[in-house]
């Protein structure tokens, strides 16, 4: 099995409702991604998976110097950030690519599938 991520991306501007509409829609929105949630655990694909805060409390830490610098916000400004994710195992991307069609259609958003690095894939690096 391989573990993948699969991001969900959202408007970086959200309303009372985070990025839905309305009540109603962010409800059962929220009852589709849980029993979408149910199923990948049923199927043994679930190993994690969790939401964010909106984007303006992000902070950015950058450790490279002697001191670390701290600031506020994302670290890119961009019209969609990152909102929530999953991590799962599935035997290939054909599976992995389907649980993300069946989570962005759950949660009404875009979602990007991102393998993680094999110690194979890192070994390589370090090989080459």
């Amino acid at each position: 099995m391989t573990r993948y991520m699969l991001s969900v991306y959202g408007p970086a501007e959200r309303t009372a409702y985070g990025s839905y509409p309305s009540k109603e829609d962010m409800l059962e929105s929220f009852a589709d991604t849980g029993a979408f949630n149910d199923r990948l655990v049923a199927d043994g694909y679930f190993v994690f998976a969790d939401g964010l805060a909106e984007v303006a409390t992000a902070t950015v830490v950058d450790g490279q110097g002697d001191e670390p610098v701290l600031s506020d916000g994302p670290y890119l400004e961009a019209k969609e950030h990152l909102g929530g994710f999953w991590i799962i195992d599935a035997p290939d991307l054909d599976v992995a690519l389907r649980l993300a069609a069946e989570g962005s259609r759950a949660c009404r958003g875009k979602v990007e599938v991102r393998p993680f690095s094999t110690p194979d894939e890192l070994q390589a690096l370090l090989d080459s």
